[in-house]
C-alpha cells in the first residue's frame, strides 16, 4: 500500500481497486476562485491522475478570505488565479500533473475545454458560464458536478446521470441569481461544505458507486438543508439534453464578447480571436500614459483614466471601476490607439 493514499485506501468504499481509478482521472475544474481552490487540493491530495483548472481572473484582496491556495504575495505578484493555484498544488503533490489555462471560456472553446476530460466540476461564479459547461457535458456525455455558493448558503446537483434532468432543464425552478458574494457576501465555511459534497460526489462516480442525483441546498448560519428529487422536472423537449438537443449556450452566434463580471465593477472586453497580443510591446507602447505598469508572462495590469486595467494573453480586457460598456469600450480604445 502507498503511504500516501493509505488512509484513503483502508476507506472500504474505495479500497486499492478505487484509488487506481481515481489515479488515472482527468478531472475539469472551470474556475480557480472560492470552490475551486477548495475542490482542487481536495483532489490533489487525493492523488487523481491530472487536473485541469481553467480561470479567467487575476487575484485580488478580496480574495484571500475564503480561497484558501492564495498567499498575499500571489496579490502583490498579480497573478491569475489558475497561474498561483498551479504553484501551490505542484508544492502539495508533485506527482500530480496539473495544468492550467488562463482563458475565459466561451462557446469557441468549451467543447475543446470539456472533451477527453473524466468530469467536469463546476466552480464558476455566473449562470452563463454554468450553462456552457452544461451543454458542453450533455453533447459530449461527461458528468458535470455543480456547485455554487452565496452568503451562508450552497448548491449543489450532479448533472449527467440517467434520465435526470439537466441544468437547462431546472432553469426556471432554481432561485433566482439576484444576490452574488459581492452583494451578500460569503463565509468560508459553507465553501468547504459545497466543496465537500461536490468531491464526494466525484470519489463514488470515480469509484463505481451510485451518486446522490439529488439537489441539495442547505444554509450553514440557518441550519436549513433539504435534499429534493428534481427527477420529475426533466423536460422532454429540452433544447440542452433531450432527443433533439440543440445545445444553444454552445452556439457561437450566442455568445458576448463584452460582459459585466458578475457582481463586480468591471466590465470585461475580448478582442477577436485574430488579433494578437504581444504583452512586452503593449507594456512599453503604454508606459509613458499609465501608472501602476505590472507586466507578466501572463498579463499586463496598469491604472489609466482612474481606473484598473488588466490585458491577458489571450486577448480579454478587464476595466474596472464601472459598468458602462461603452465607457469601457472608449477606456480600451484610448488606451490601445
Amino acid at each position: 500500500m502507498n503511504s500516501r493514499y493509505s488512509r484513503q485506501e483502508l476507506f472500504e468504499p474505495i479500497g486499492e481497486k478505487g484509488q487506481k481509478k481515481i489515479s488515472q482521472a482527468h478531472i475539469l475544474i472551470i474556475g480557480a476562485g472560492a470552490l475551486g481552490s477548495a475542490s482542487a487540493e481536495m483532489l490533489i491530495r487525493a492523488g487523481v491522475g491530472k487536473l485541469t483548472i481553467v480561470d479567467r481572473d487575476i487575484l485580488d484582496w478580496s480574495n484571500l478570505q475564503r480561497q484558501q491556495l492564495y498567499t498575499e504575495k500571489d496579490v502583490i505578484d498579480q497573478l491569475p488565479k489558475a497561474v498561483a493555484a498551479k504553484k501551490r498544488l505542484s508544492e502539495i503533490n508533485s506527482t500530480v500533473d496539473v495544468e492550467t489555462i488562463v482563458a475565459d471560456v466561451t462557446a469557441d472553446n468549451a467543447e475543446e475545454l470539456v472533451c477527453g476530460k473524466t468530469l467536469i466540476v463546476d466552480a464558476t461564479d455566473n449562470i452563463e458560464t454554468r450553462l456552457l459547461m452544461n451543454d458542453a457535458s450533455r453533447k459530449l456525455d461527461i458528468p458535470f458536478f455543480m456547485g455554487a455558493v452565496v452568503a451562508s448558503y450552497g448548491l449543489t446537483y450532479p448533472i449527467g446521470f440517467g434520465e435526470r434532468p439537466c441544468l437547462h432543464c431546472l432553469l426556471n425552478t432554481l432561485p433566482p441569481q439576484t444576490l452574488t458574494c459581492d452583494t451578500a457576501g460569503v463565509i468560508g465555511p459553507i465553501i468547504q461544505m459545497v466543496a465537500a459534497h461536490q468531491v464526494t460526489n466525484v470519489f463514488k462516480y470515480l469509484v463505481g458507486e451510485e451518486v446522490d442525483s439529488n439537489l441539495k441546498s442547505f444554509d450553514l448560519w440557518t441550519g436549513d438543508q433539504a435534499a429534493i428529487d428534481v427527477s420529475s422536472l426533466r423536460r422532454s423537449d429540452c433544447p440542452s439534453c433531450s432527443k433533439d438537443a440543440i445545445f444553444p449556450f454552445l452556439s457561437k452566434e450566442n455568445q458576448t464578447r463584452t460582459a459585466v463580471l458578475c457582481g463586480r465593477d468591471t466590465v470585461q472586453l475580448t478582442w477577436p480571436k485574430d488579433r494578437k497580443v504581444e504583452l512586452r510591446q503593449l507594456a512599453e507602447a503604454i508606459h509613458p500614459i499609465v501608472t501602476g505598469l505590472i507586466c507578466n508572462m501572463h498579463l499586463v495590469a496598469c491604472i489609466f483614466n482612474g481606473h484598473r486595467i488588466v490585458l491577458f494573453r489571450d486577448g480579454r480586457m478587464l476595466v474596472h471601476g464601472t459598468k458602462d460598456v461603452v465607457k469601457a469600450k472608449t477606456i480600451a480604445a484610448k488606451l490601445m490607439g
